[in-house]
């Protein structure tokens, strides 16, 4: 939980040379530096204690602050066993490749008792973003917001809020996620599942021993408020609601979009929204319960079909009201958890602002056009192992054009870079599908997906369309899709299997939604466009972690240009070795 009130932030003009102190307070792009010990902290939540990965024995982690224009210098010690990479999910990184953060595609990772510099500048981008780890299932609880405030002097382009609110969503497992994992991975079945989601660490007061870890925020009357919303959970998307109250939609993933109004959000893992909450006109100190649950569609195993809830509590001066007990409170109304049409109704609202002062750039002209298959598939079980996938001769896998990606033992960019890329990556993964059949019908006979680390490579400055269409194969699900070192525009979504004669001519290049992560709908598909401006090895991949670990993720080869500030720098000096 987190405020910044925006009078402060006036009131504090004179301090900027503490800037790195106060970083919501500059007056014109600087420099600043943070340092993150990564190392271990005992957390208790829901009856038991329990070791977790933290940075600065933090949970969620802190907050790193910023204004458009900004260089961001983050220096990361790992004081723990286990190897560490952090991500900083949607910052553009022009010219910082080096500085992405995910494991064997950027960076060989940070090794215990060694350190490494993350330095970018944050260019054309204001909003709300997130760091996480970017290696096996340690996001699960090394998080933390970014918090990118615009550029002096310049206002947003909605009401000024009265205080500022950083909300994220997450998990709390009373297991040890890399436990879980290997054992999936090894057994080929579906992974256990979180024992509760949580609002800013906190699970709530609906399980037995978490009365107290209940997440408050306090509030008073006839005020804005605006919500900065992270969902950081591994495995579900969430609905979010708070009774009796309706948000205005104001921005998407750093983003600004036309405001729209809504009584519950709906976001994805590795998305993230700036609402804003206008609060009632009361004379009494009252209490709303705050929800969020999952969406899901999937068929293949279980999922964490828990609600998590917090507390909305108006406080009004000199006047006290009697104690009133949170379990009377009536739980906000929720869609149902399998709700898909809901979900698309929700996107379709996301439009672009679109105007003098925040234009968008829509690629008009199209040079490379894709079809990328995302669904679930099996790879066969070991020899003499008996396996507990969709049979016991299966393992689960997941792929992209049915090419689950192999992670390498070298990062790509650095085999890249130094021109060492033969036995490490090659460069023909297919355009699309390479026997097509009807995506969102029964699921095939042959589900068996084939294996290997495979970029699609693209010139500088290329304009692109890709299509990701979802598959039906062991089950329909939506598949939140995330493109590291970009924003893409959504030009359209539909159900069911794309067709590029009537689909595309209904593409809005107008004012889309800009984005760097998109849910692919269940049984439907998606279009993106961007420009190949950023070069660099980029990963794209769902951002469901099993998902991501069972091999639906790829990555795109961008080439440098012409112009000097169109090449990828050299690497830093401290960039881990592998």
């Amino acid at each position: 939980m987190s405020f910044l009130p925006s009078s402060f932030l006036g009131a504090l003009l004179f301090l900027t040379c503490f800037g790195n102190l106060y970083p919501g307070v500059a007056l014109a792009s600087v420099t600043r530096h943070y340092k993150f010990n990564i190392r271990l902290k005992n957390v208790t939540r829901m009856c038991g204690t329990k070791t977790i990965i933290t940075v600065n024995g933090k949970f969620p982690g802190p907050r790193v602050f910023a204004r458009e224009g900004d260089r961001v210098v983050i220096k990361v010690v790992n004081l723990v066993s286990n190897n560490i990479t952090i991500h900083w999910h949607g910052i553009r990184q022009l010219q910082s490749g080096w500085a992405d953060g995910p494991a064997y595609i950027t960076q060989c990772p940070i090794q215990t008792g060694q350190s490494y510099v993350y330095n970018y500048t944050i260019t054309g981008q204001r909003g709300t973003l997130w760091y996480h780890a970017h290696i096996s299932w340690i996001r699960a609880t090394l998080y933390g917001p970014i918090i990118i405030l615009p550029k002096q002097n310049q206002s947003y382009p909605f009401v000024k809020p009265y205080k500022e609110v950083t909300t994220i969503f997450g998990e709390w497992w009373k297991a040890d996620t890399e436990a879980v994992i290997n054992q999936a991975l090894q057994t080929g079945a579906g992974p256990n599942n979180s024992d509760s989601y949580t609002i800013n660490g906190f699970p709530g007061p609906s399980k037995n021993c978490s009365s107290n870890e209940t997440y408050r925020l306090k509030v008073k009357p006839r005020k804005t408020y605006l919500l900065r919303l992270i969902n950081a959970a591994l495995n579900d998307e969430l609905f979010f609601k708070i009774a009796n109250h309706t948000f205005t939609v104001v921005d998407t993933d750093a983003s600004y979009v036309k405001p729209f109004d809504t009584d519950t959000i709906y976001i994805a893992p590795g998305q993230t929204n700036m609402v804003l909450l206008k609060t009632k006109n009361i004379s009494f100190n009252a209490k709303f319960l705050m929800a969020a649950r999952p969406y899901s569609t999937a068929a293949s195993g279980t999922f964490d079909n828990t609600t998590v809830i917090g507390l909305l509590e108006y406080h009004v001066v000199n006047i006290t009201s009697a104690n009133s007990s949170i379990t009377a409170l009536p739980v906000p109304p929720l869609p149902p958890i399998n709700a898909t049409a809901y979900v698309a109704n929700w996107t379709n609202q996301l439009r672009s602002l679109a105007n003098s002062r925040f234009p968008i750039n829509v690629p008009q002209t199209i040079q490379r056009r894709f079809l990328f298959t995302v669904g679930l598939g099996t790879n066969p079980c070991p020899k003499n192992q008996t396996c507990q996938g969709p049979t016991n001769t299966t393992k689960f896998a997941a792929s992209v054009n049915n090419v689950s990606f192999q992670m390498p033992t070298i990062a790509l960019l650095q085999a890249h870079y130094y021109r060492r890329w033969k036995g490490v990556y090659t460069t023909d993964f297919p355009n699309n599908p390479l026997i097509p059949f009807n995506y969102t019908g029964t699921t095939p006979n042959n589900t068996q997906v084939t294996n290997g680390t495979k970029l699609v490579v693209l010139p500088f400055n290329t304009t692109v369309e890709l299509v990701l269409q979802g598959t039906s194969t062991l089950g329909a699900e939506n598949h939140p899709f995330h493109l590291h070192g970009y924003n893409f525009y959504v030009v359209g979504q539909g159900s069911g299997n794309f067709n590029s004669t009537t689909d595309s001519p209904k593409f809005n290049l107008i004012d889309p939604d800009e984005r760097n992560t998109v849910g692919v709908p269940s049984g439907g598909w998606v279009a993106i466009r961007f420009r190949a401006d950023n070069p660099g090895v980029w990963f794209m991949h769902c951002h469901i972690e099993i998902h991501i670990s069972w091999g639906l993720r790829m990555a795109w080869l961008v080439m440098d240009g012409m112009l000097p500030s169109q090449k990828l720098p050299p690497p830093p000096a401290d960039l881990p070795k592998c």
